[in-house]
């Protein structure tokens, strides 16, 4: 008897690739790309029918939609590939950051207003779980050279109440991450890693969650992995991720996760018993609640799809690389007034993307109109300074980080995803040969 995966498979190659229900999977690296016609996308998912096939088998034939078999797997061998000891998944990275922070907080016990130092330039999701959970943000500017935050400035921001460096590499370029580790020692702070866009960077050699305390990571469709939505805790310290699991899972006490759940009397060997500290009443174990938390659960499908991308690791962070690389030299022969950011050399990035800075605000705004009218994605260096924004100007102000002030007039990026092919690299390439003439014209 065939398996559910066997016979999917069979339903996939009688329909054919061609058709309409696998375009979404084939449509970024369909090898009948049009140039000038298709859009060449900055990422997307980098699948095939396996992913599809995991997916549907989960829905299929898994006991339960929401996180389950599927799910645990996929945090234990994500632990295991990326070193880590425990790891949760939840819907989203900025879920992943939210109940970071929240379980980081409690197992140190920080205390409302005390400071953690990030970046003023990148996402913010970064930012917000920190205001959310009572912390506050201790900002700090960039060195255009590289984009990350000054190494010189974030030693100069640590003072009495700072208990944290939040580190955000952002497009997976990573900073100083010998020196920012050092630095924690010494002061005695806590590293802390959002790998949204990192993830698989490394750093002498190690991966950059090697050097933190706890990491984050995202499983966005324009992210190295993608489940469609998701993300992921991860840390040494089994209380951290123990606290985000339960905030995750509207603030239980119950740490059971996958065969663990059927268990009659589940991993406590005591699931039924008097939990609630005033009443002697014999209650499910699941059902008691220590903490004020959210249901920030993945679909189980999600951690089926994860298995079957973490297979894909290192072909998507050669690629990555690869492309980066490709992209970079042919903005260096066509547009030499526009400079691609590049690794230190201790650094092996899994590049999130291109990152180009331009020699002023008119060549910016030019070339990026000009790739975008070509079909060529671009994207802002993310928010920028995140002062300049309407949510987050009551934190600081935006003026008192100049450098961070020129990144949205003078930093944009374009993708450098796996699902790119030659035409599409050949399109990015002869359009950015025709730019030098068009910017007398536009």
């Amino acid at each position: 008897m065939s398996t559910v995966k066997e016979e999917l498979f069979g339903f996939f190659d009688r329909l054919g690739q061609d058709h309409r229900l696998f375009r979404f999977l084939y449509n970024l690296n369909a090898q009948d790309f049009r140039p000038g016609v298709d859009a060449v996308y900055y990422s997307g998912p980098y699948w095939d029918k396996e992913e599809l096939a995991a997916m549907m088998e989960a829905l299929l034939t898994g006991r339960w939609l929401t996180s389950g078999e599927h799910v645990y797997h996929f945090e234990r061998a994500f632990s295991s590939r990326f070193n880590q000891g425990h790891s949760v998944m939840v819907n989203s990275g900025s879920s992943a950051n939210l109940v970071m922070v929240a379980a980081l907080k409690r197992h140190f016990d920080w205390q409302d207003g005390d400071e953690v130092i990030l970046s003023v330039v990148g996402f913010p999701t970064t930012v917000a779980p920190l205001v959310q959970n009572g912390l506050v943000p201790k900002f700090v500017d960039i060195r255009l050279s590289d984009l990350n935050f000054d190494l010189d400035g974030v030693e100069a921001a640590i003072g009495p109440r700072t208990r944290g460096i939040f580190v955000s590499p952002v497009l997976g370029n990573p900073p100083d991450m010998t020196r920012l580790k050092a630095l924690c020692t010494e002061r005695g702070l806590q590293l802390v890693l959002d790998d949204c866009d990192s993830l698989g960077s490394k750093w002498d050699g190690l991966l950059l969650s090697d050097y933190a305390v706890a990491s984050s990571c995202s499983f966005y469709p324009a992210h190295h992995l993608c489940t469609g939505e998701g993300g992921m805790v991860s840390s040494n310290l089994e209380e951290v991720v123990t606290i985000a699991r339960s905030l995750a899972w509207w603030g239980r006490d119950c740490y059971c996760v996958g065969p663990a759940n059927l268990l009659p009397n589940g991993t406590c060997g005591k699931r039924f018993d008097r939990w609630l500290p005033d009443d002697d009443c014999v209650i499910d174990h699941k059902y008691l609640f220590t903490q004020m938390g959210y249901n920030l659960k993945p679909l189980d499908m999600q951690g089926a799809v994860g298995l079957v991308q973490l297979g894909k690791v290192d072909e998507i962070h050669r690629l990555r690389r690869e492309n980066k690389a490709k992209i970079e030299a042919m903005f260096q022969r066509h547009v030499p007034e526009a400079r691609v950011i590049v690794e230190d050399e201790r650094a092996e990035t899994s590049w999130f993307g291109v990152p180009i800075h331009c020699a002023d605000k008119s060549l910016k705004q030019h070339l990026v109109a000009f790739l975008e009218a070509n079909k060529i994605q671009t994207r802002n260096y993310f928010a920028g300074n995140i002062l300049s924004h309407p949510a987050y100007a009551h934190l600081g102000r935006a003026d008192d980080f100049p450098l961070a002030q020129r990144v949205l007039a003078e930093v944009f990026f374009v993708g450098c995803t796996p699902t790119y092919n030659a035409a599409m690299l050949a399109h990015i390439d002869e359009t950015l040969s025709r730019f030098e003439g068009s910017l007398r014209v536009v």
